[in-house]
């Protein structure tokens, strides 16, 4: 099967699962993280394959919220419930699993270790996500879906209080967000992310003149 047809089959398989995934997962979260998957492979000279495609694809299948117990979990149930959804797309025993080791290499919140490069690319292509201005949109998205405040009005950059992105969604960039390039595996990945964190630094730069507070160092 071509990509082109491998892609559209693994999209109908999402269409079908929508009812599953919240905003910040949408279908459109899958066709951006292959659009940057194939970015970073073009630019370690890895040529974007069938197994790469679907680990893109299906890398979310299960979502838990950030606060559920089994967080942590949530990306190798997602490789455990793609099997069988490659296995129908004819896609080799092989294949299955350099996907799924993909899939559950990919996580933040998980302990698998990439080993692959398909494995590194989704990993760095995912994280893209999490950077630049939809980044921001998807931030405040997911902290609006566990009804946080966007941040605390006293003290909105953690200035004088321990940051607490489980309280306040703008803590979140200086828990984890601003931090991310520095842990990217691929080159290209880092550069990619170090652009996206320079648009999140102006917005904050932005935030800070509008709310009249000093910007942070974040």
């Amino acid at each position: 099967m071509t990509l082109v047809k491998l892609r559209s089959a693994l999209r109908d398989v999402l269409a079908e699962m929508s009812e599953r995934h919240d905003a910040a997962h949408d279908l459109a979260h899958f066709d951006r993280v292959w659009t940057h998957a194939r970015t970073i492979a073009h630019g370690e000279d890895f040529a974007p394959s069938g197994v790469l495609l679907c680990a893109v694809y299906l890398h979310d299948l299960i979502t838990l919220p950030k606060d559920h117990p089994k967080r942590g979990q949530s990306a190798a149930m997602s490789a455990v419930s793609a099997g069988p959804i490659m296995d129908a797309l004819g896609m080799t025993p092989s294949e299955i699993a350099r996907a799924r080791h993909a899939i559950e290499a990919h996580s933040w919140s998980g302990t698998a270790v990439p080993q692959s490069a398909e494995a590194r690319i989704l990993r760095d292509a995912d994280r893209l996500e999490a950077l630049g201005a939809i980044g921001i949109a998807r931030c405040f998205a997911v902290s609006g879906a566990l009804d946080r405040p966007l941040f605390d009005g006293a003290d909105p950059f953690a200035t004088a209080r321990p940051v607490d992105d489980s309280r306040f969604a703008l803590d979140h960039f200086a828990a984890k967000l601003m931090k991310l390039p520095q842990g990217f595996l691929t080159a290209t990945g880092r550069k990619l992310a170090e652009d996206r964190v320079a648009v999140m630094r102006r917005y904050l730069s932005d935030l800070a003149r509008e709310l009249g507070v000093p910007a942070p160092d974040w």
